[in-house]
């Protein structure tokens, strides 16, 4: 199916270099697309982290549960095999 932009109100169709150009830059997005998936995975176990940094302050002690969680957290992307459906470690209480 042909493809159009719009030049000055006016609906003109690609040339086949812009059609070439245009099916390049989707396969690069498409290609992309599980590197974006650990990159969003990576940034959600990053926060998470973030939100337990106070645990580990010189003034407290750390519970072998909080050790752990953090642990898992850090060791999610080598232990994940699915992208899409990731196992997020829980804290046990």
């Amino acid at each position: 199916m042909p493809r159009f932009h719009n030049v000055n109100g006016a609906d003109v169709q690609f040339t086949a270099a812009e059609e070439e150009a245009r099916d390049a830059e989707e396969q690069a997005w498409a290609d992309g697309q599980t590197d974006r998936a650990w990159a969003g995975l990576r940034a959600e176990r990053d926060q998470l982290i973030t939100e337990t940094d106070w645990w580990a302050g010189s003034d407290l002690t750390m519970t072998d549960a909080q050790t752990t969680y953090r642990q898992e957290l850090r060791d999610l992307p080598d232990n994940t095999t699915d992208i899409e459906n990731p196992v997020w470690p829980e804290l046990e209480k």
